[in-house]
C-alpha cells in the first residue's frame, strides 16, 4: 500500500467520498421506496463534541464533533419518523415488552464540557433521555487524551521525531496539511489493535518538551466532577462508566482489565452516589473489545455495555445485552438524512450483503 502524505490525503478523501456516496444512494432509495422498509427496533446513537464549528485547519478527529444545530435537527427528524427517545437503561425492556414502536437512545463518550453547555439544553428542548460514559482518569486531570495531544503537538510542529514502537525513532516532516496528516495516521495505527500505554507515555513527554502540557488539554475539554453534577440535575441525564483509562481493554492483563472495569464504577458511584448501570468500551471495535471484556462487564454487575460496532438493536441482540451496537453520528456526514437512514438499519443490511 502506497504511503506519505499524498497517499494518506487521497485515503481519507476516497473513504470519505464511497461513505457519503452510499449515504446518499440508500437515503434516496428509502425516499422514493426502491428499497424495502426496514424499521429497525432500537437504534442507539453514539456522539463525543456537541459544539459550533471551530474553523480548525488541522483537524485529524474532526467525526467526533457535531453542530448543535445537526444534533438538534437529527432529533427531530428522528422522532418525525416514529422513532420513541428511551433512556439507554429502560431500551432493553422496552424492546421486550414490544415498544409502540422503533427506540432511539443517545449516548455521548468521554464527558466533554461541551456536552454540558450545547448538549444538554437541546436534549431538554426534545424531552430526549441520555448517558455521558465517564473516564475516570479524564475527570481526575491523571491521563491524558491522546488524540487531542496528537492534534495540538502535529499541528504545532515542521518536523515530528517520534518512536512509534515498530521501527525505531523516526522523523516525519510536517510542514505541510497532508504530512500532518500523515504523522496522526501514523500515530493512529501505532495505536490501534495494540497495548497503548508505553506510546502514550512518549506521545504526553514529547509534548511536554515541545512545551504543550497534556492534563491541560483535558482541563479544557472534559467535565470536572462540579460540572458533571450539573449535568445530572437534569433528570434526562445519566452517567454511565467508561474506564479510568480509556485503554483498549482486549490488550490489558485479567488483573488490570478488573480494575479499570471496579474502578470506573466506583469513580461515577462517587459522583452520583448511585452504581452505574451501563458501561462504554473505549474505541469499542473489535480490535478493543471482545468475549472476555463483554464477560468481565457482566460479572462486575452492569445492566448492559456499549460497543462502537456499527449496527442497529433488534430482539435478538438485546439478549445479550452487554455487547449492543451503536451508531454514530459523525461529523464528516452532519445531514439528517443519513441519520434517519442509519436509524432504519437499512445501510448495515446493505453492508452485510454485499461483504456476503
Amino acid at each position: 500500500m502506497l504511503q506519505g502524505p499524498i497517499a494518506v490525503a487521497a485515503r481519507r478523501w476516497i473513504k470519505h467520498t464511497a461513505i457519503t456516496g452510499g449515504l446518499e444512494i440508500l437515503s434516496l432509495a428509502a425516499r422514493t421506496g426502491l428499497a424495502p422498509e426496514r424499521d429497525s427496533a432500537g437504534a442507539i446513537f453514539t456522539l463525543h463534541h456537541v459544539r459550533p464549528p471551530e474553523g480548525k485547519v488541522f483537524d485529524p478527529a474532526a467525526h467526533l464533533t457535531v453542530t448543535p444545530d445537526f444534533l438538534e435537527a437529527a432529533i427531530v427528524a428522528l422522532k418525525a419518523s416514529g422513532r420513541k427517545p428511551v433512556a439507554l437503561t429502560d431500551l432493553p425492556e422496552r424492546m421486550a415488552q414490544g415498544a409502540d414502536g422503533p427506540v432511539m437512545a443517545f449516548t455521548l463518550d468521554d464527558g466533554y464540557k461541551d456536552n454540558l453547555e450545547f448538549a444538554l439544553p437541546i436534549f431538554e428542548r426534545n424531552g430526549v433521555p441520555f448517558t455521558v460514559f465517564v473516564t475516570g482518569g479524564f475527570v481526575d486531570r491523571t491521563h491524558s487524551i491522546w488524540w487531542k495531544t496528537a492534534e495540538v503537538l502535529i499541528g504545532k510542529l515542521d518536523r515530528f521525531d517520534f518512536d512509534f514502537g515498530d521501527d525505531g525513532p523516526t522523523s516525519m516532516v510536517t510542514r505541510t496539511l497532508p504530512q500532518k496528516y500523515a504523522a496522526y495516521d501514523r500515530l493512529y495505527r501505532s495505536l490501534n489493535c495494540s497495548n497503548q500505554h508505553l506510546i502514550i507515555e512518549r506521545l504526553d513527554a514529547c509534548a511536554r518538551v515541545n512545551g504543550i502540557e497534556p492534563l491541560e488539554i483535558v482541563d479544557r475539554e472534559v467535565m470536572n466532577e462540579t460540572e458533571l453534577r450539573r449535568l445530572i440535575a437534569s433528570p434526562l441525564a445519566s452517567l454511565g462508566a467508561h474506564s479510568i483509562s480509556h485503554c483498549s481493554m482486549a490488550h490489558l492483563p485479567e488483573d488490570l482489565l478488573h480494575l479499570e472495569i471496579e474502578r470506573s464504577a466506583e469513580r461515577v458511584e462517587a459522583i452520583t452516589g448511585t452504581r452505574p448501570r451501563t458501561f462504554a468500551y473505549p474505541y469499542g471495535d473489535s480490535c478493543a473489545v471482545g468475549e472476555r471484556e463483554f464477560q468481565a462487564v457482566r460479572k462486575a454487575g452492569f445492566d448492559l455495555a456499549v460497543t462502537t460496532m456499527p449496527g442497529v438493536i433488534g430482539n435478538a441482540t438485546v439478549e445479550e445485552p452487554h455487547r449492543l451496537n451503536r451508531i454514530s453520528l459523525n461529523g464528516y456526514y452532519q445531514k439528517t438524512r443519513y441519520a434517519t437512514v442509519l436509524a432504519s438499519g437499512l445501510p448495515f443490511a446493505a453492508r452485510k450483503l454485499i461483504s456476503g
